[in-house]
Protein backbone atom coordinates (compact mmCIF):
# COMPACT_ATOMS: atom_id res chain seq x y z
CA UNK A 1 0.00 0.00 0.00
CA UNK A 2 1.56 3.14 -0.61
CA UNK A 3 1.49 6.12 2.02
CA UNK A 4 -1.34 8.38 0.34
CA UNK A 5 -3.70 4.84 -0.46
CA UNK A 6 -7.24 6.57 -0.75
CA UNK A 7 -5.91 10.46 -0.03
CA UNK A 8 -7.01 13.19 -2.39
CA UNK A 9 -4.48 15.60 -3.25
CA UNK A 10 -4.67 19.17 -4.49
CA UNK A 11 -1.71 20.72 -5.84
CA UNK A 12 -1.56 24.79 -7.20
CA UNK A 13 1.17 25.27 -9.72
CA UNK A 14 1.18 21.71 -10.32
CA UNK A 15 1.85 22.21 -14.08
CA UNK A 16 5.58 22.01 -13.57
CA UNK A 17 8.66 22.25 -11.50
CA UNK A 18 8.22 21.07 -8.05
CA UNK A 19 4.35 20.90 -8.63
CA UNK A 20 4.38 18.65 -11.29
CA UNK A 21 6.81 16.42 -9.35
CA UNK A 22 5.12 16.00 -5.91
CA UNK A 23 1.94 15.09 -8.19
CA UNK A 24 3.71 12.06 -9.41
CA UNK A 25 5.40 11.53 -5.80
CA UNK A 26 1.75 11.62 -4.79
CA UNK A 27 0.62 9.49 -7.47
CA UNK A 28 2.84 6.89 -7.14
CA UNK A 29 1.74 6.86 -3.36
CA UNK A 30 -1.78 6.20 -4.25
CA UNK A 31 -3.05 9.53 -4.17
CA UNK A 32 -5.79 10.85 -6.50
CA UNK A 33 -4.63 14.29 -7.48
CA UNK A 34 -6.29 17.41 -8.52
CA UNK A 35 -3.64 19.10 -10.22
CA UNK A 36 -4.30 23.18 -10.73
CA UNK A 37 -2.59 26.11 -12.90
CA UNK A 38 -2.99 29.15 -14.54
CA UNK A 39 -1.45 27.77 -17.70
CA UNK A 40 -3.58 25.59 -19.23
CA UNK A 41 -1.61 23.44 -21.31
CA UNK A 42 1.69 21.94 -18.79
CA UNK A 43 -1.34 21.39 -16.03
CA UNK A 44 -3.48 19.49 -18.32
CA UNK A 45 -0.40 17.62 -19.02
CA UNK A 46 0.40 17.35 -15.69
CA UNK A 47 -2.92 15.66 -14.72
CA UNK A 48 -3.32 13.49 -17.40
CA UNK A 49 -0.03 12.17 -16.62
CA UNK A 50 -0.92 11.29 -13.56
CA UNK A 51 -4.47 10.15 -14.20
CA UNK A 52 -5.63 13.11 -12.19
CA UNK A 53 -8.15 15.63 -13.01
CA UNK A 54 -7.54 19.65 -13.88
CA UNK A 55 -8.77 22.87 -12.80
CA UNK A 56 -7.82 25.66 -14.49
CA UNK A 57 -7.30 28.96 -11.48
CA UNK A 58 -5.03 32.13 -10.63
CA UNK A 59 -4.03 31.18 -7.39
CA UNK A 60 -4.04 34.87 -6.88
CA UNK A 61 -7.48 34.89 -6.90
CA UNK A 62 -10.16 34.06 -4.21
CA UNK A 63 -12.71 32.95 -6.06
CA UNK A 64 -10.81 31.30 -8.15
CA UNK A 65 -8.83 29.01 -5.46
CA UNK A 66 -12.46 28.42 -3.73
CA UNK A 67 -13.86 26.97 -7.22
CA UNK A 68 -10.87 24.85 -7.33
CA UNK A 69 -11.27 22.94 -4.34
CA UNK A 70 -14.99 22.47 -4.61
CA UNK A 71 -14.36 21.37 -8.12
CA UNK A 72 -11.92 18.66 -6.34
CA UNK A 73 -14.35 17.72 -3.68
CA UNK A 74 -17.32 17.45 -6.47
CA UNK A 75 -15.08 14.82 -8.52
CA UNK A 76 -13.03 13.49 -6.28
CA UNK A 77 -14.82 13.40 -3.37
CA UNK A 78 -13.32 15.80 -1.29
CA UNK A 79 -10.15 17.18 -0.13
CA UNK A 80 -7.07 15.78 2.37
CA UNK A 81 -3.62 17.05 1.15
CA UNK A 82 -3.90 20.42 -0.08
CA UNK A 83 0.00 21.72 -1.45
CA UNK A 84 -0.18 25.15 -1.79
CA UNK A 85 3.03 25.55 -4.47
CA UNK A 86 1.97 28.20 -6.98
CA UNK A 87 5.04 31.00 -7.07
CA UNK A 88 6.84 32.90 -8.87
CA UNK A 89 9.94 35.42 -8.77
CA UNK A 90 10.53 38.93 -9.95
CA UNK A 91 14.37 38.93 -9.53
CA UNK A 92 14.57 43.09 -8.64
CA UNK A 93 17.32 43.83 -6.31
CA UNK A 94 17.52 47.36 -6.97
CA UNK A 95 13.97 48.81 -4.93
CA UNK A 96 14.12 51.98 -7.05
CA UNK A 97 13.49 50.07 -10.53
CA UNK A 98 9.99 48.34 -8.66
CA UNK A 99 7.12 48.56 -10.05
CA UNK A 100 3.87 48.48 -8.55
CA UNK A 101 2.65 46.31 -11.10
CA UNK A 102 5.50 43.90 -10.14
CA UNK A 103 4.93 44.47 -6.81
CA UNK A 104 0.84 43.22 -6.72
CA UNK A 105 1.48 40.41 -9.08
CA UNK A 106 4.14 38.89 -7.11
CA UNK A 107 2.33 39.51 -4.07
CA UNK A 108 -0.75 38.11 -4.71
CA UNK A 109 0.61 34.99 -6.31
CA UNK A 110 3.05 34.08 -3.20
CA UNK A 111 0.79 35.02 -0.43
CA UNK A 112 -2.41 35.76 -1.24
CA UNK A 113 -2.65 31.78 -2.98
CA UNK A 114 -1.64 30.74 0.21
CA UNK A 115 -3.69 32.49 2.15
CA UNK A 116 -7.02 31.93 -0.16
CA UNK A 117 -5.72 28.09 -0.18
CA UNK A 118 -6.03 28.20 3.59
CA UNK A 119 -8.99 29.20 3.56
CA UNK A 120 -10.60 27.28 1.56
CA UNK A 121 -8.63 24.32 2.47
CA UNK A 122 -9.87 24.17 6.23
CA UNK A 123 -13.43 23.71 5.64
CA UNK A 124 -12.68 20.69 3.02
CA UNK A 125 -10.54 18.88 5.16
CA UNK A 126 -12.82 19.36 8.12
CA UNK A 127 -15.51 17.59 6.13
CA UNK A 128 -12.75 14.54 5.53
CA UNK A 129 -12.15 14.43 9.48
CA UNK A 130 -9.08 16.12 8.82
CA UNK A 131 -6.13 17.03 6.42
CA UNK A 132 -2.48 18.30 5.90
CA UNK A 133 -1.29 21.66 4.41
CA UNK A 134 2.06 22.45 3.09
CA UNK A 135 2.83 25.61 1.82
CA UNK A 136 5.71 26.17 -0.54
CA UNK A 137 8.38 29.05 0.77
CA UNK A 138 11.76 29.00 0.46
CA UNK A 139 15.14 28.81 2.35
CA UNK A 140 14.80 33.00 1.65
CA UNK A 141 11.80 32.83 3.98
CA UNK A 142 14.49 32.10 6.43
CA UNK A 143 17.53 34.23 5.36
CA UNK A 144 18.08 37.32 3.50
CA UNK A 145 18.03 37.02 -0.02
CA UNK A 146 19.54 40.01 -1.33
CA UNK A 147 18.93 39.15 -5.39
CA UNK A 148 14.90 39.57 -5.12
CA UNK A 149 13.91 41.39 -1.44
CA UNK A 150 10.44 41.04 -2.41
CA UNK A 151 10.27 37.45 -3.02
CA UNK A 152 12.22 37.26 0.05
CA UNK A 153 9.51 39.59 1.65
CA UNK A 154 6.58 36.74 0.36
CA UNK A 155 8.33 33.92 1.45
CA UNK A 156 9.23 35.43 4.89
CA UNK A 157 5.36 36.27 5.18
CA UNK A 158 4.63 32.22 4.37
CA UNK A 159 6.56 30.97 7.37
CA UNK A 160 4.95 33.48 9.33
CA UNK A 161 1.33 32.76 8.04
CA UNK A 162 1.88 29.18 8.45
CA UNK A 163 3.36 28.64 11.68
CA UNK A 164 0.59 31.45 12.88
CA UNK A 165 -2.49 29.22 11.92
CA UNK A 166 -1.13 26.26 12.65
CA UNK A 167 -2.20 25.41 16.12
CA UNK A 168 -5.58 26.67 15.64
CA UNK A 169 -5.47 23.43 12.95
CA UNK A 170 -4.40 21.35 14.97
CA UNK A 171 -7.81 21.32 16.73
CA UNK A 172 -9.20 19.73 13.39
CA UNK A 173 -6.97 17.55 12.97
CA UNK A 174 -4.91 19.35 9.77
CA UNK A 175 -1.58 20.00 10.25
CA UNK A 176 0.04 23.15 8.20
CA UNK A 177 3.65 22.85 7.46
CA UNK A 178 5.99 24.99 4.73
CA UNK A 179 8.90 23.38 2.86
CA UNK A 180 11.78 25.67 2.44
CA UNK A 181 13.79 24.75 -0.56
CA UNK A 182 17.22 26.12 -1.19
CA UNK A 183 18.21 26.39 -5.15
CA UNK A 184 16.44 24.25 -6.97
CA UNK A 185 16.86 23.68 -10.82
CA UNK A 186 13.06 24.21 -12.04
CA UNK A 187 11.95 27.35 -14.36
CA UNK A 188 11.18 29.76 -11.67
CA UNK A 189 15.31 30.08 -11.94
CA UNK A 190 15.92 31.80 -15.48
CA UNK A 191 18.93 30.16 -17.64
CA UNK A 192 21.73 32.90 -16.97
CA UNK A 193 21.34 31.86 -13.00
CA UNK A 194 21.08 28.37 -13.98
CA UNK A 195 24.43 29.26 -15.79
CA UNK A 196 26.05 31.22 -13.28
CA UNK A 197 25.46 28.69 -10.59
CA UNK A 198 27.23 25.67 -12.70
CA UNK A 199 30.05 28.32 -13.32
CA UNK A 200 30.41 28.05 -9.64
CA UNK A 201 30.45 24.64 -9.71
CA UNK A 202 27.11 25.35 -7.06
CA UNK A 203 24.63 22.03 -6.68
CA UNK A 204 21.06 22.69 -8.03
CA UNK A 205 18.51 20.31 -6.84
CA UNK A 206 16.38 18.53 -9.05
CA UNK A 207 12.61 18.87 -8.45
CA UNK A 208 12.33 15.20 -7.10
CA UNK A 209 14.02 16.13 -4.01
CA UNK A 210 11.56 18.68 -3.14
CA UNK A 211 8.64 16.65 -4.04
CA UNK A 212 10.10 13.67 -1.51
CA UNK A 213 9.98 16.15 1.30
CA UNK A 214 6.64 17.27 0.66
CA UNK A 215 5.65 13.71 1.42
CA UNK A 216 7.91 13.27 4.58
CA UNK A 217 5.73 16.83 5.89
CA UNK A 218 2.57 15.02 4.96
CA UNK A 219 2.96 12.11 6.66
CA UNK A 220 4.48 12.34 9.53
CA UNK A 221 1.82 13.85 11.35
CA UNK A 222 3.79 17.24 12.24
CA UNK A 223 3.05 21.19 12.27
CA UNK A 224 3.72 24.18 12.62
CA UNK A 225 7.21 23.49 11.12
CA UNK A 226 9.73 24.66 8.61
CA UNK A 227 11.38 22.09 6.33
CA UNK A 228 14.53 23.14 5.04
CA UNK A 229 15.52 21.02 1.88
CA UNK A 230 19.62 21.21 0.57
CA UNK A 231 21.69 19.61 -1.64
CA UNK A 232 22.53 16.35 -0.49
CA UNK A 233 21.02 16.88 2.91
CA UNK A 234 17.60 15.06 4.19
CA UNK A 235 14.66 17.56 4.57
CA UNK A 236 14.72 18.13 8.57
CA UNK A 237 12.74 20.83 10.38
CA UNK A 238 14.31 24.13 10.86
CA UNK A 239 14.74 25.07 14.03
CA UNK A 240 13.55 28.41 15.85
CA UNK A 241 15.32 30.21 18.85
CA UNK A 242 12.31 31.71 21.24
CA UNK A 243 12.99 35.37 21.63
CA UNK A 244 14.16 37.20 24.70
CA UNK A 245 11.83 37.76 27.45
CA UNK A 246 10.90 40.69 29.79
CA UNK A 247 13.02 41.26 32.56
CA UNK A 248 10.75 43.76 34.39
CA UNK A 249 10.48 42.96 38.02
CA UNK A 250 8.50 40.05 38.68
CA UNK A 251 7.70 39.53 35.06
CA UNK A 252 10.80 37.82 34.40
CA UNK A 253 10.37 34.68 31.54
CA UNK A 254 6.27 35.68 31.07
CA UNK A 255 4.80 34.51 28.27
CA UNK A 256 1.95 37.32 26.47
CA UNK A 257 -1.36 36.16 27.02
CA UNK A 258 -2.92 34.04 23.95
CA UNK A 259 -6.75 34.00 23.40
CA UNK A 260 -8.09 30.70 21.97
Amino acid sequence: MGALDGKVALITGAGSGIGRATAERFAAEGARICAVDFDDEPGRAAADAVGGMYVHADAGEASEVEAAFAACASELGGVDVAYLNAGIAIGVADMTELTDAEYRRIMRVNVDGVVWGTRAAIPAMQRRGGGAIVATSSLAGLIPFAMDPVYDLTKHAVVGFIRSVAPTLRAFGITANTVNPGMTDTNILSDDAKALFAANDFPLMPASQIADAVLAIVTTGRTGECWVCQPGRDAEPYRFHDVPGPRSAGAQGRRPPVTP
